[in-house]
């Protein structure tokens, strides 16, 4: 008899401690949003990777990691014997091609012209002279005939200093030109040399060191906007055709913990992924924080919706997803709406301030 009262006594306790144990909660009116959850990185605008166009050594690294740049700001040089002999070489060749330098040739080219007309027109005088002599039985034919000849050899030396004048002038103007092309190029390719900025910015990182051998498309450095920030994020394809420009974004960083910060988003790129199923969305903060570095993680909900004032309830108070357990036990079927990762909408089937039951395993 003894031995039952403690078994009975021990099945009470065991009851009542299951009772204890069932949890509880109240429906509630609350704002509630539906949301797609995202994650990426944060990236500077215009960030980019300045590579190397061209062979040689690090001659000089002119910039420390973190020093703001303008446009055209040095980063660091790049030495290259050739090169600078190759320069020096175009400097000379277009120094000594000069059209305005060669202009002694062509005034000479124009002396033999002028002595050329010269003789010619002493020549064809003679010539007429001759021929008029001849017409009042004068002279010999062997005279006229070398008038004739001398004045046509004249003609001939007129006209050829002329052409060879005009050869000599495109020739020139043509090895000047050449030249002070080869110079162009010489002096592009020299500055390919010394990398510069190509934005106003931030040098984030500098990839190689002095005396290093760099060769073409070797990463040098990292440059990126230290003011503007674009927040990226990768989002799965079944999702990515609910997602507009200028849906408002809340952002949370490991940086900055505790802290919700507001963003939209800013551009989709209509490209998926193939490995990942997912696609580059971006985002800009509304008001970013103080300070921010590329490459830091951080989560994000994209707002789809938001419903005011709507009954409430944790997801894990619904059995099925369609019903929930009232105080007394009874089971009731509802209507749900929107719903977050912790929260659902009741739409209808309870009402508010209504005690639930969380269902048991």
């Amino acid at each position: 008899m003894k031995k039952c009262y403690v078994f009975l006594i021990l099945l009470i306790s065991i009851f009542v401690s299951c009772k204890q144990k069932i949890e509880k909660t109240k429906s509630s009116v609350a704002d509630i949003s539906e949301s797609i959850y995202a994650s990426g990185t944060i990236k500077s605008k215009d960030q980019y990777l300045a590579f190397a166009t061209v062979n040689g050594i690090i001659d000089n690294i002119l910039v420390s990691e973190g020093d703001t740049v303008k446009v055209g700001t040095p980063i660091l040089s790049i030495s290259n014997e050739a090169q600078r002999l190759g320069k020096e070489n175009a400097e000379l060749a277009a120094r000594f091609s000069d059209f305005n330098v060669n202009q002694d040739k062509l005034k000479e080219a124009k002396l033999f012209i002028d002595l050329a007309l010269n003789k010619l027109k002493n020549d064809s005088a003679l010539y007429f002279r001759q021929v008029a002599l001849w017409q009042q039985q004068v002279g010999s034919k062997v005279e006229l005939e070398q008038r004739d000849l001398n004045y046509q050899n004249a003609k001939t030396a007129y006209f050829s200093a002329n052409v060879k004048y005009q050869d000599l002038k495109r020739q020139l103007d043509f090895t000047s030109s050449q030249s002070k092309k080869n110079l162009l190029i010489s002096s592009k390719l020299e500055r390919d040399y010394t990398l510069k900025s190509e934005i106003d910015g931030v040098v984030y990182e500098l990839l190689k060191a002095k005396g290093e051998q760099v060769g073409l498309q070797t990463p040098l450095a990292v440059i990126g906007n230290c003011q503007h920030f674009i927040l990226e994020m990768q989002v799965d394809e079944y999702d990515i055709f609910k997602i507009q420009k200028g849906l408002k974004v809340l952002v949370t960083m490991d940086s900055y913990k505790g802290k919700v910060f507001e963003a939209y988003v800013s551009k989709i790129y209509p490209f998926m992924n193939e490995r990942s199923k997912t696609f580059l969305v971006e985002a800009e903060f509304e008001q970013r924080p103080k300070v921010l570095y590329p490459n830091v993680t951080f989560e994000a909900n994209i707002i789809l919706q938001t419903k005011p004032q709507a009954i409430l309830i944790p997801r894990n108070y619904l059995l099925n997803d369609s019903i929930v357990i009232k105080s007394n036990g009874e089971k009731v079927i509802v209507k749900t709406g929107l719903k977050d990762y912790q929260k659902i909408e009741i739409i209808s089937g309870i009402n508010a301030d209504e005690e639930l039951l969380k269902p048991t395993e």
